[in-house]
């Protein structure tokens, strides 16, 4: 995986992001078509650095849950 790739699934996880508000990282994964953990989490990683998504968990907290951030 190189940043080109990266950079591509990040794309891919911000149009779902932006379809569906907010979802746990097993939904975002199969939303955005992405194969496995690893290219979520960098493409998470991305988008985060650019500060582009937000993290909470989820009320049991069990899982992740990201959103993007709202324009102010």
């Amino acid at each position: 995986m190189n940043t080109e790739i990266i950079g591509m699934n990040a794309g891919s996880v911000w149009a779902a992001l932006n379809e569906a508000q907010t979802l746990g990282t097993k939904q975002l994964k199969k939303n955005a078509k992405l194969k496995n953990d690893k290219e979520l989490f960098a493409a998470l990683g991305w988008l985060a650095r650019e500060g582009k998504v937000d993290f909470q968990e989820s009320e049991d907290g069990k899982e992740l849950l990201v959103s993007l951030v709202q324009d102010k």
